[in-house]
């Protein structure tokens, strides 16, 4: 790529978390892990929930002539500056955890799912990245 050439990709605005039932997954996102909901469209089969740096936006994907299938394979990491906090708060409110936290070395990772099976994981880094 040249240093005078713009990227043609300049963000990521948001990713698609799919649910068969669109009332669960907003009582899970928004008052389970505690998101605030910026929309809520019901008509069109859709909530979107802030994370600071990126939007969820939960669907019905039937609803929208899609086909559901959960996301069972890729985690998405949602950032908490207190891991034992957030994993006990959680698991007050219900959310089971697989298995213990795992260290890596340079952060904590604690993995979920939502009630639809979507992978999800508590993240903390609490080294410096490096390249």
């Amino acid at each position: 790529m040249s240093a005078t050439t713009a990227p043609l990709v300049t963000a990521t605005d948001f990713v698609t978390m799919p649910t068969k039932d669109l009332d669960r997954a907003i009582e899970f996102y928004g008052t389970t892990l505690g998101l605030p909901c910026s929309v809520h469209i019901p008509e069109r089969h859709y909530a979107e929930f802030e994370t600071g740096n990126l939007t969820l936006s939960v669907i019905e994907p039937e609803g929208m002539g899609l086909t559901y299938a959960p996301n069972t394979a890729n985690y998405l990491a949602l950032h908490v500056d207190d891991m034992e906090a957030a994993r006990a708060t959680l698991e007050e409110r219900g959310v089971t955890f697989a298995g213990d936290t795992f260290d890596t070395s340079v952060c904590h990772m604690a993995f979920f799912a939502d009630p639809d099976g979507n992978a999800l994981m508590l993240h903390h880094r609490y080294a410096p990245r490096s390249t």
